[in-house]
């Protein structure tokens, strides 16, 4: 029952930087967790960045250090500052909400099986493109 929009994707040099963004709107009560995962082509849907209602968060290991997810709960906006950006970075970009639990933690660098991709909330991706 919640929406998800993404913005702020585009196209930077390596080592450059962008702020992903997310609006939630609908019923946005109950959510445990809200996660980033992104697609390359040719490649399945990974983790990159979770945060819960406590805004403890996780992150990919290629992505830690160098990206930070944070949320503002009275704006429903989910953000991922994403700085040093890397060729290897570019793909579709996902917001997504967990209503269950933070099963999102768990795949942070890892592909999401299919039953918890039907599972979770998602939006329809913003393109993240970094040429060397």
């Amino acid at each position: 029952q919640v929406q998800l929009v993404e913005s702020g994707g585009g196209s930077v040099q390596a080592g450059g930087s962008l702020r992903l963004s997310c609006a939630a709107s609908g019923d946005t009560t109950g959510t445990y967790c809200m996660a980033w995962f992104r697609q390359a082509p040719g490649k399945e849907r990974e983790g990159v960045a979770a945060i819960d209602s406590e805004d403890a968060s996780t992150y990919a290991a290629s992505v830690r250090g160098r990206f930070t997810i944070s949320k503002d709960n009275a704006k429903n906006i989910l953000y991922l500052q994403m700085n040093r950006l890397k060729p290897e970075d570019t793909g579709m970009y996902y917001c997504a909400a967990d209503a269950t639990a933070r099963r999102p933690f768990i795949y942070m660098g890892r592909r999401v099986p299919a039953p918890l991709l039907a599972q979770l909330s998602w939006g329809q991706g913003t393109q993240v493109t970094v040429s060397s």
